[in-house]
């Protein structure tokens, strides 16, 4: 059949790919039809079966009592969002600078490391007593109970990070007489960005973990009291929607923490680093 004058061999050859058949798209909605999934098939568990709220509640249940609970819950968010946060934040500077401090010398890191591993081994749970003893200020003792369980990630990353460098390059930057500190700078850290990027990606979870956790022993009851409280009081009452409520909220946070720290590795990296070309 012959070509009409209106065809041109772009068009003819161009194809349109379904919405669902597209990479991009495909991988998005995955994860949400999976947990709708998982979703439906526990309301009908729930329902069907009958299944008494205070043994596990519905999604429907758990929903309502959400919403029902919101002011207080949102305040206890917002506590245990403040313990998260700068426990986050001291880790990050913290676990920077000893990883700095490790790179200058491997005698430094040989010496000092093995305390790392033995302050990230020991359970938060053992030692928050003491700390919240020591500590008289009460978000302060919370928000270093959270750093101890956040630090050792980002200072294990990031060391890595600063060592993992091409030796050529290092040469290179020896060759043309750079300082200690020119390599540090645009050598080393620009490399360790990735390393240093996963250590946050790990960290961010484990200060919202240290918080509850440090809630959880603290057992602070006043009117800034944290989700982990309003677990404790939930599980004392046998109110079991409400337990599950801030459940939720941990976990939805948990997941909006890693997610920002996913996309400030994209913004950082995309465009020069061949993790995110």
């Amino acid at each position: 059949m012959a070509r009409t004058p209106h065809d041109s061999p772009a068009k003819a050859t161009r194809t349109r790919v379904p919405l669902l058949r597209r990479p991009g798209v495909a991988r998005a909605l995955a994860p949400w039809c999976v947990g709708l999934l998982m979703l439906g098939i526990w309301q009908a568990w729930c329902t069907l079966g009958a299944v008494p709220a205070y043994l596990v509640p519905s999604p429907a249940a758990i929903i309502e009592q959400l919403l029902q609970d919101w002011p207080m819950l949102f305040v206890s968010l917002l506590a245990t969002l403040k313990i998260t946060l700068l426990a986050f934040a001291v880790a990050t500077v913290l676990g920077v600078a000893i990883a700095l401090l490790f790179v200058q010398s491997p005698l430094i890191e040989a010496s000092f490391f093995p305390y790392a591993v033995l302050l990230q081994v020991t359970p938060v749970v053992a030692i928050a007593p003491l700390i919240i003893i020591w500590v008289k200020n009460t978000t302060a003792a919370l928000v270093v109970c959270a750093m101890l369980v956040a630090l050792f990630p980002v200072i294990s990353n990031t060391a890595l990070g600063l060592r993992s460098v091409n030796p050529g390059l290092v040469s290179l930057f020896r060759i043309h007489r750079a300082t200690r500190w020119q390599t540090l700078v645009r050598l080393r850290i620009p490399g360790a960005l990735p390393y240093f990027f996963g250590g946050l990606r790990i960290s961010s979870g484990l200060s919202l973990i240290g918080a509850v956790v440090a809630e959880f022993v603290a057992g602070t009851g006043d009117s800034g009291a944290g989700l982990a409280y309003q677990i404790l009081q939930a599980g004392f009452q046998l109110n079991i929607p409400r337990l599950f409520a801030a459940l939720l909220l941990i976990t939805v946070t948990g997941v909006v923490l890693f997610g920002l720290t996913v996309w400030l590795s994209r913004v950082c990296l995309r465009g020069w680093h061949d993790s995110e070309l």
